[in-house]
């Protein structure tokens, strides 16, 4: 009995934490639209940009994140699968990284794909203040945002939103 409590107690808590995201403008977000050579993340509805936000990514840029380690960004489709508070990166909002591409290609060349791959804040302490973050590539190949974007993000993205990520 007490492990139907659990999960009870558990569905809650997911269900508490999933996005029921505002319009933008009336309008719903379709995808996010991650264009890695302009450091842009767009909201995409009708197939048209309704915002965008100057990102930071993995700390090599170019190409695409083809192990674990390799401090890449992925490219590709995948989805917002889910999200969470973040002790270092206040806001985190997690990518479906690996893909079925991404796993298969990693298999064949025998190596780890890596994962937990988000789009995050910024850390903002008196050491390291939001500021210094903001135009460096720094992530382990996330793809970081000012807080206050993230914040608006969180609040306009629902889970299950797909992410295109362009080179």
């Amino acid at each position: 009995m007490r492990w139907l409590l659990v999960v009870l107690c558990l569905s809650f808590v997911a269900m508490s934490q999933a996005s029921f995201a505002e319009p933008l403008n009336g309008r719903v977000i379709e995808k996010i639209l991650v264009l890695k050579s302009a450091h842009q993340l767009q909201l995409i509805n009708d197939g048209k940009p309704l915002k965008t936000y100057r990102i930071s990514l993995g700390k090599r840029p170019q190409g695409p994140k083809l192990m674990e380690g390799d401090k890449r960004t992925p490219e590709g489709l995948y989805w917002v699968d889910w999200r969470k508070v973040s002790d270092r990166f206040n806001l985190a909002m997690h990518i479906s990284y690996p893909n079925i591409s991404d796993s298969a290609r990693s298999r064949r060349e025998g190596v780890a794909p890596g994962g937990m791959i988000m789009i995050h804040g910024t850390p903002d302490t008196e050491e390291n203040p939001e500021s210094l973050f903001h135009t460096l590539d720094w992530t382990d190949g996330c793809i970081a945002m000012r807080n206050m974007d993230m914040r608006e993000v969180w609040n306009l993205v629902p889970d299950g939103t797909m992410i295109e990520i362009r080179p």
